[in-house]
């Protein structure tokens, strides 16, 4: 068995005495694991880093066997080592992809909008409205799409200020009645479609979080979601109180 793809790194842990298996995200054959033998060695560890685009070759004699890579390295995103917000970025949606992607399942839609998020990160400020629509974009890939532009219950298009927690639909003030204080707040910013004004990229992650957790943690042995993540909603909200 083998393939050819190019790739992004999204996880690294040493086997043996030079050996590191890594998982990679490819647009074709999803989160795929393997073997680089001597990926412990002071020629290749460098180039085994989260983030890194690699031309990527997999041999097995079985296909269910995990197999063995070979590794050429396409881009290096190692720039962003010197940027905390962006690194922690970085780390966030690599430990999400390997935390929440079935393994060998392709998603080429997601892959694509992976792409953008890593070439955003550290170019525009607007990386981590970015990443949360990733977010969103990973729940979708996974079968649990947010649905945010009408009203479940009225079909209103306007007036949109809740999210149900079962279905991930948006429900208007008058389509909520008396069901009001059991649903979630649909940021504002999400209803309307534009990027977030200072402080409230905060309220869109709570929502993403929430649905994360329910319908991905949980259904994975109540797993908790990565702390990378935490650690970049931490500092993201650091970030926002000293601008103010």
């Amino acid at each position: 068995m083998e393939w050819r793809e190019e790739g992004v790194l999204i996880a690294v842990r040493r086997h043996g005495e030079s050996a590191a298996i890594i998982e990679v995200f490819t647009e074709s054959h999803g989160r795929h694991a393997g073997v680089v033998r001597g990926g412990a060695s002071r020629k290749i560890a460098p180039v085994l880093q989260p983030g890194a685009q690699l031309d990527l070759t997999w041999r097995a004699r079985l296909e269910d066997h995990i197999g063995a890579f070979t590794v050429e390295p396409r881009r290096s995103r190692a720039g962003l080592l010197s940027e905390r917000a962006p690194l922690a970025g970085l780390n966030a949606l690599c430990a999400m992809l390997a935390f929440a992607l079935p393994e060998r399942e392709p998603h080429p839609r997601l892959y694509a909008q992976t792409q953008t998020v890593l070439d955003l990160l550290g170019e525009s400020d607007l990386w981590p409205y970015a990443y949360l629509q990733w977010e969103l974009a990973l729940l979708r890939a996974l079968g649990f799409p947010l649905s945010l532009d009408a009203c479940a219950v009225t079909g209103a298009q306007t007036g949109l200020i809740y999210v149900s927690p079962k279905t991930g639909r948006a429900v208007s003030a008058e389509g909520a009645g008396d069901w009001a204080d059991r649903l979630l707040p649909l940021p504002a910013f999400l209803a309307e479609g534009r990027p977030p004004e200072a402080g409230e990229i905060a309220q869109g992650f709570a929502l993403s979080g929430f649905f994360l957790t329910s319908r991905i943690a949980e259904g994975l042995a109540g797993k908790p979601l990565p702390p990378a993540r935490r650690r970049l909603l931490d500092l993201l909200a650091r970030q926002s109180a000293s601008a103010r």
